[in-house]
This record gives structure tokens, C-alpha cells and sequence, in this order.
């Protein structure tokens, strides 16, 4: 998906793509599977997946292996709104592919196949289109960006480009697998909280970014270090958005869980929609929490994404509903 190529984006995210092998019987060990349903996956593909089935025109920038698989995940971008013109294609490495076990509601774990590296972590900082990050309305990176070289120069490189402009946004996802040492992730993260506008992650990655599992404390910490606004998702306790001046806190919405993996992704997507049409930030974490319910009572991630009529439908019945108690 290559077309308008002088219009800027409104999403720009720079981290993992792959395939998600997602397991068709639920509630069994992958021992005991018989049969696979195979998606596009990797957070911040899923994440400017999200963004797109909202309306949002979205990039990505990654790698992929010259593989099937690779061809695969260029074509299932495209096909889900997604610009590819910016994911490389890498002959040392093969494309990714993550298996999970789904255990609902609460229990599903991931099994990653990245050894010794994944062409998303090869990505050079002279690949990087400076102009691109520079003008997209949002710039969206992954803390999972910054485990290896030469990753994490390039996403330094585009922060340096990007200049700490409006909605510079660092999605804490810390995956302990990807990192020698907490140390050496806390490390990375403290360093690029420095460039960024907005933080967001749950209290396990705060306690990473800040060391603090306190929403409060950690958001303010997070502030300290110089972001305009904090999120932090405490599951079955809402969403806690915290700036210099406002506190909000969105109770969660009540589903019938069948995979949760893709509801940070999807409450990604929502919350970038919401900061991109400067909506309050209230309605903001109420329709990103319905984005990411709708998505963990479903099966996949990527193609499971909702629309915009979807979430709103489901974030408006909240609103009612808490006015009404």
C-alpha cells in the first residue's frame, strides 16, 4: 500500500510485526491443539491496525524476513488499511511467529519465536524517513523497540527528528523476555521517556519505567520526567490518565473474555483516535477501555479490531450506565 505518497500520516508506529498463531481449541495446552488460525500480529502492527479501522491513515515502520511469512504480513497491512511502504524486508532473520495458549479469562501466554534476533529489531537509523516521523500528526513507538541494536539508535534517531512535537507517544510494553535485565530496560525507557509527549502502560511496566505500581505515583513520576500525560491501565480497576492538570479514572467495562491479548492494542488504537480528534480525555479512556473490551471478547487481534460504531456504541451504553447508578 504504497498510494498519496506526499499526504502525511496520521499514525506513524515504529515496532513489531509477525505472525500470531493463534490455537482454534481453547482451554488446552498447545500439546493437546489439533488446529491454528494464523494473523497478522506483533503490538505495533495491531496498534496502526487499530488506528486505521477507526479512520486513521496508518504506517508502519518494521522488517520482515524475505519469506512467506513475510510476504504475508506486507499483504495482510495493506489489506487491513495499513501502509507497508516502510517495512523492510531482511534476509538475515525469518519473519516472526508468536504462539499463544488461550485460557480465559485471564491466563494466556505467549510463546515468542525471535532467536537470535527479528527483522524488526534490524531496522537501521539511515532507513529511518525522518520527514515521515517529523510530520505524522502521531508517532507511535514501543519500548520493545529499544532491547537491541540497531533498533534502538534507530528510534532515537526518529525521536531526535521528531523533536518532542505533540502526541509523541512510548508504549511502555515491556516483554522480560526481549531484555537481559530489568536494569537494562529501565535503563532505555528512562532515556526515551526524555523524548516523548505521552507514556502508557500498565503498573508491572511502570513499575519498569518509574519504580512505582502505584497508578498515582507512577503517573506522577512519569510526569516528572517530562511527559504531558500519563496513562496507566490497572485491569480490573479502570484506566487512571493523569496530566499536570487533571486526574481521570475510567472503570472497565464487564465482557465475557476469550482472549485478552489484542485488548492493549486495541485500547492503543482507540486512544490515538481520541488524542488525534482532541477529545476530552474522559471520553478518550472510556472508548479506548470499550476498544479493548470489545477485542478480548474475541478470538484474534489484528482482524478483530472495531470499528468506530462499534466502540462508541459500547462506550456511550457505559456512560449511560454510570449515570445511572
Amino acid at each position: 500500500m504504497t498510494d498519496t505518497p506526499n499526504q502525511d500520516f496520521d499514525v506513524l508506529a515504529i515496532g513489531r510485526c509477525g505472525v500470531d498463531v493463534y490455537p482454534l481449541q481453547i482451554g488446552v495446552g498447545l500439546e493437546h491443539v489439533e488446529s491454528f488460525g494464523k494473523f497478522l500480529g506483533g503490538s505495533a502492527a495491531n496498534v496502526a491496525v487499530a488506528a486505521a479501522r477507526l479512520g486513521n491513515r496508518s504506517a508502519l515502520i518494521s522488517g520482515v524476513g524475505d519469506d512467506p511469512f513475510g510476504r504475508y504480513v506486507r499483504t495482510e497491512l495493506a489489506a487491513l488499511g495499513v501502509d507497508n511502504r516502510f517495512v523492510t524486508t531482511h534476509d538475515a532473520y525469518p519473519t516472526p511467529v508468536t504462539f499463544c495458549e488461550i485460557f480465559p479469562p485471564d491466563s494466556f501466554p505467549l510463546y515468542f519465536y525471535r532467536k537470535p534476533s527479528a527483522p524488526d529489531l534490524q531496522i537501521q537509523p539511515d532507513e529511518i524517513d525522518t520527514e515521515a516521523v517529523r510530520n505524522a500528526r502521531l508517532y507511535w513507538s514501543t519500548v520493545t523497540g529499544l532491547c537491541e541494536e540497531p533498533s534502538r539508535s534507530a528510534h532515537f534517531a526518529a525521536w531526535e527528528a521528531r523533536a518532542r512535537a505533540p502526541l509523541t507517544v512510548l508504549d511502555l510494553d515491556y516483554r522480560p523476555m526481549f531484555w537481559e535485565t530489568p536494569a537494562a530496560a529501565t535503563e532505555q525507557v528512562q532515556r526515551a521517556l526524555q523524548h516523548v509527549t505521552v507514556a502508557v502502560g500498565n503498573r508491572e511496566e511502570c513499575e519498569i519505567a518509574v519504580g512505582e505500581t502505584n497508578p498515582h505515583r507512577a503517573a506522577e513520576a512519569l510526569l516528572d520526567l517530562g511527559v504531558e500525560l500519563a496513562i496507566v491501565k490497572q485491569g480490573p480497576r479502570g484506566v487512571l490518565g493523569k496530566t499536570r492538570h487533571s486526574s481521570v479514572t475510567v472503570a472497565p467495562n464487564e465482557v465475557d473474555v476469550v482472549n485478552g491479548l489484542g485488548a492493549g492494542d486495541a485500547f492503543g488504537g482507540s486512544l490515538i483516535h481520541g488524542m488525534l480528534h482532541n477529545w476530552p480525555l474522559e471520553k478518550t479512556l472510556r472508548y479506548a477501555n470499550a476498544a479493548g473490551a470489545i477485542v478480548a471478547s474475541r478470538l484474534e487481534c489484528s482482524t478483530a479490531m472495531p470499528t468506530a460504531a462499534e466502540v462508541a456504541n459500547l462506550a456511550e451504553q457505559t456512560a449511560v450506565e454510570a449515570v445511572n447508578v
